[in-house]
């Protein structure tokens, strides 16, 4: 490009020199645009002076106005008979001044933190949420309570029901501890804040079972990620219908689709091994080499499971 520049007022000029060197005008004359200065923008004949511009911004920083909105500020000095500028121009001089922010007195949500859930084992930190499932006609559901090792991924508990209950809920929770037998103090037991998980009867079980509650933060959907991936896997199985006929058949498919979830689904978060097998802290039963040093790896390390969750 300096060969073309320098060539531009040589006879045969700027397309002669392209052409030698392989070069587009276009390219040329874009690029020597870019490196100019970019024009002044001309100020505005009516643009207001200077010294008002500053009695605009210091009536926007009086006390009286510091917390409204230019437009709302722009209203009520046109109900006073006063009249400096457009809502436009005091945004301007706003954005000179680098002002431009929320002006209104309201209330702000706090900013929650974020918190780890760490579990190095199985029955450590559990994950349990309720999910529909469609019944035979419009608007019939039936309730799947599932509780989930954030460790193993594994399924460790599961409820069927005609309709969501925190004494349901909560029962589940007290036979899933009793079958796993977890020690009160070892478990943190992580939901959504739906209206069973923030019950007060669940919470007095997991009081009574020495386990820590913690729920996702306020207005935050994504905090629940291993129950929701789990759902998403069973909903998105070619064997489920579009509605289940019956009580029955949910119950059945459900009762097969746990046991494939957990001993025959490979799961990619992992390592391709079966949540069971994490579970249980087993090796792979195929004798593949590969599989077994993977086993190994991932029962044996420590903080090898880290899920960004909220209390």
């Amino acid at each position: 490009m300096d060969a073309v520049n320098e060539s531009a007022d040589d006879p045969g000029g700027t397309k002669a020199a392209g052409e030698a060197l392989g070069v587009s005008r276009a390219t040329f004359y874009r690029r020597r645009r870019s490196e100019l200065p970019a024009p002044r923008r001309p100020r505005r004949p009516r643009a207001i002076p200077e010294a008002e511009r500053q009695q605009v911004l210091e009536v926007l920083n009086s006390e009286r106005f510091v917390d409204g909105a230019p437009a709302q500020v722009h209203a009520a000095l046109l109900d006073e008979g006063t009249y400096h500028c457009s809502v436009r121009t005091m945004y301007r001089i706003l954005e000179e001044n680098e002002q431009v922010k929320e002006r209104r007195n309201q209330l702000r949500h706090p900013q929650y933190s974020r918190p780890e859930l760490l579990a190095t084992g199985p029955n450590q930190v559990w994950s349990w949420d309720i999910t529909k499932l469609l019944g035979p006609t419009k608007w019939a559901y039936f309730y799947l309570y599932v509780v989930l090792d954030i460790f193993s991924r594994d399924v460790i508990g599961w409820l069927l029901a005609h309709s969501e209950s925190a004494t349901l809920a909560a029962r589940l929770l007290r036979e899933t501890r009793e079958k796993q037998g977890v020690e009160p103090g070892d478990l943190t037991v992580h939901s959504d804040r739906g209206p069973s998980m923030t019950s007060k009867t669940v919470a007095q079980v997991l009081a009574d079972l020495g386990a820590t509650k913690s729920l996702n933060r306020p207005h935050v959907s994504n905090d629940s990620p291993f129950s929701e991936s789990q759902f998403k896997t069973m909903k998105y199985r070619p064997g489920l219908p579009d509605r289940f006929g019956s009580f029955e058949d949910a119950l059945a498919f459900c009762r097969d689709f746990f046991y494939w979830y957990n001993t025959e689904h490979h799961h990619s978060g992992l390592g391709y091994l079966t949540p069971q097998q994490v579970h249980e802290c087993k090796g792979s039963r195929r004798s593949a080499a590969f599989r077994s040093r993977q086993a190994r790896s991932f029962c044996h390390r420590s903080a090898s499971v880290r899920n960004a969750l909220a209390s």
